[in-house]
């Protein structure tokens, strides 16, 4: 038994020494291992430690970077999280807003500024449309987190096989970075810091070292912000897509006159087609450009699973094509006026979407562009820079139709409105208006013979006919329908200057006018709008007449107009029969004088040819009872024409218009009187017209005497 207290003994036996063991004493360690020897000789040995030491050195520097760089870059993301709104408020990044341009049958014929057609969602747009855009842009969109190392390295290797800089043409760039692209890296714009929003945007597509480092972490934000299908919303509702549409919307409803929510797989595919380079493959710049791209994308589509064999079929027999709306391409010039003439807060710089009701007839504006077309193809010899403009209003001065030049380029220069040319004896009208006005009659006498004015502080001014010779005798019906302009200067100064100038310009001719006797030749420059303008006052009855195109304006989504009619009939200038009877006088310019290629049978006519001198300005402006249209051909340089006269080919093109104009309707009667003949009592033509040069036979004095005393004149 154990005894209290006392320790027990443990439980073990006795170490025993086994036999044969070494006597006991102090025990000795085991020997440690000897080290190999190391390979290898001194040299080896040497280079071995040098290029450990590198390789330490090396990883320790890159470590640290890259830990610097991470943290640089989680703090860059973190920031421009923090920064980003919310996605509705990324939808529409305009700084201006659009203007959409109606015909006067309530049809859209042109877009102007910026077109935002209406906020589209991934979820909602036609699915074709968003599998065309990954299938094209970024087929792993829904793989990464925002930047493709894999794709930046293949775009690098791209441009330097075809001898560009790494980071010049291809990109790489994922749909994330292009929609921090698009969002300039959430730098608004601001117009006090760029001179225009071109400027801001090609800044903010300068593909910089700098811009693309800013880009990942811009990249990385919107990844940690927003969802893919958000990613891909801001895109789609961003991305310029050409002719002014801004976003998927807008551009499905520009070409296609649909929703991009119902596309088909060919439309979605132009669409998507043009991302690369919106202007050059817009359908409405060249339609086959278009469809060959769109026949990419949908290979790209069919690769990816995204289009049944039926569907692909189906999509290259038939490729998409323009609505009627955006393959007519008509009206250009017109849209250029009407957003030249509207305030520009509501029109060249509006930051709100407008809609404007015009006063354009489509068929009129396709008349006035076949005609010249015809024209030009028929009867101009190939190579020939000339060129020509057109405007065609009713009475009131409602513009139908304009042609402002040969080919329709959209801000182009309008020669309609904005080229300023002699009219020529396309004014005479206006001072045989003003002879009516003051008491002359239609068939009063005028003698067409040698005339020299002396001119103070010029010496002396000898006037000319065309085609340089004299007829004598001849009434004032005749001296305009043949455009002789000896005895239009001397009307002109039987009445005075002043008078003369005084009708032209209440009849809207607002050019300063010449001050001398040159004054009745049309020395003077108008625009053909204002010249147009200016004979539809005399159709109307004698009253000025400031033209129009825009009937009401106002803000998309909104029913009240901001403004409504700018122009219209304004104050009489002369009287209604003496309006009457100078249209008279133009019909004879149409059947028996210069106009005669302006014949339209069956039709009443009046009109005006008019030639500048040395044939830098050939015009010909005319009416029907319904329409008044004016027609200008030359240079752009003022050089001469070549065998052109207002009589030819301006007066073809009025014809070939007006023709097509008037088609299908029933011929009207014009607004004229056709006087009495001849009158007893003419007023004397007095004033300082009777100094012809060489001074008169006794013949000639005979005559004056003789005629003087039957008509009581001087």
């Amino acid at each position: 038994m154990n005894t209290p207290g006392k320790r027990r003994s443990p439980l073990v036996a006795e170490r025993r020494q086994s036999q044969g063991a070494a006597p006991s004493g102090p025990r000795k360690r085991p020997a440690k291992p000897r080290k190999a020897a190391p390979r290898g000789g001194p040299i080896r040995r040497f280079f071995g430690g040098i290029f450990r030491w590198i390789w330490r050195l090396v990883w320790g520097v890159t470590w640290r970077i890259s830990a610097v760089v991470a943290v640089i870059v989680g703090l860059a993301t973190f920031y421009f999280w923090s920064t980003m709104p919310d996605v509705t408020e990324m939808l529409d990044g305009r700084a201006r807003g659009s203007v959409t341009l109606m015909d006067d049958a309530g049809e859209v014929f042109a877009w102007r500024g910026e077109s935002f057609g209406g906020t589209i969602t991934a979820e909602t747009v036609s699915p074709h449309l968003r599998n065309a855009i990954v299938a094209t842009e970024d087929r792993r969109f829904y793989q990464h987190l925002g930047v493709s190392p894999r794709g930046i390295i293949g775009a690098m290797r791209v441009n330097l096989s075809e001898g560009r800089g790494a980071l010049s043409g291809h990109g790489g760039s994922t749909i994330t970075q292009q929609v921090a692209k698009l969002l300039c890296l959430g730098v608004p714009f601001d117009p006090n810091e760029w001179q225009s929003e071109a400027d801001y945007e090609a800044e903010c597509r300068r593909g910089s070292v700098w811009r693309k480092l800013k880009e990942v972490p811009y990249a990385f934000a919107l990844e940690w912000k927003y969802t893919k299908n958000e990613i891909l919303t801001i895109y789609m509702n961003r991305a310029f897509l050409g002719a002014g549409s801004r976003g998927f919307e807008a551009a499905a409803q520009r070409y296609f006159g649909r929703s991009a929510n119902q596309v088909t797989p060919p439309e979605a595919a132009m669409l998507a087609g043009l991302l690369v380079a919106p202007s050059y493959y817009a359908p409405t710049r060249n339609l086959q450009r278009a469809q060959d791209r769109a026949a990419v994308v949908i290979g790209l589509m069919a690769e990816q699973d995204y289009l049944t064999e039926t569907e692909l079929a189906e999509a290259r027999a038939y490729p998409a094509t323009l609505s009627s709306a955006a393959e007519q391409e008509s009206g250009g010039y017109f849209a250029d006026w009407i957003m030249a003439t509207g305030p520009s807060y509501l029109t060249r710089e509006t930051t709100e979407d407008v809609l404007i009701e015009t006063t354009l007839d489509p068929r009129i504006q396709k008349a006035a562009e076949d005609a010249m077309q015809t024209v030009f193809e028929n009867q101009v010899r190939e190579g020939s820079n000339a060129e020509a403009a057109i405007v065609i209003m009713s009475a009131d001065g409602a513009v139908r139709g304009m042609v402002g030049g040969r080919e329709n380029v959209v801000g182009g220069f309008n020669r309609a409105t904005q080229a300023m040319r002699q009219a020529g004896s396309a004014f005479k009208p206006f001072l045989f208006a003003a002879a009516l006005e003051n008491g002359f009659e239609p068939f009063d006498i005028v003698e067409d013979a040698p005339l020299t004015i002396d001119i103070p502080g010029s010496g002396p001014w000898t006037p000319r006919n065309y085609t340089n010779d004299f007829i004598g005798m001849i009434t004032l019906t005749e001296a305009l329908a043949q455009s002789r302009n000896i005895p239009a200067v001397k009307v002109s100064e039987a009445m005075g200057r002043e008078e003369v100038r005084r009708v032209a310009n209440e009849f809207g001719i607002r050019s300063e006018l010449a001050e001398g006797p040159a004054l009745a030749l049309g020395s003077s420059e108008s625009s053909l709008l204002d010249m147009t303008a200016a004979y539809a006052g005399i159709l109307n009855g004698g009253s000025a007449v400031r033209p129009y195109g825009l009937r009401s304006l106002r803000l998309i989504g909104s029913d009240a107009p901001l403004m409504g009619r700018a122009g219209g009939i304004g104050e009489r200038v002369i009287s209604e029969d003496s309006a009457q009877k100078l249209i008279w006088m133009m019909t004879q310019v149409v059947e028996n004088g210069t106009g005669r290629r302006a014949r339209m049978p069956g039709w009443e006519v009046a009109g005006k040819t008019g030639t500048t001198q040395a044939s830098r300005d050939a015009w010909f402006l005319g009416f029907t009872a319904d329409y008044v249209a004016g027609v200008w051909m030359g240079y752009d340089d003022n050089s001469p024409l070549t065998g052109v006269t207002g009589g030819g080919l301006p007066a073809e093109i009025w014809r070939e218009a007006m023709t097509r104009v008037v088609e299908g309707r029933s011929p009207q009667p014009l607004p004229m009187i056709e006087p009495q003949r001849p009158r007893l009592d003419p007023p004397a033509l007095s004033g300082p017209v009777a100094s012809q040069s060489g001074g008169e036979n006794a013949i000639e004095r005979a005559v004056r005497d003789v005629l003087g005393g039957i008509f009581g004149g001087n």
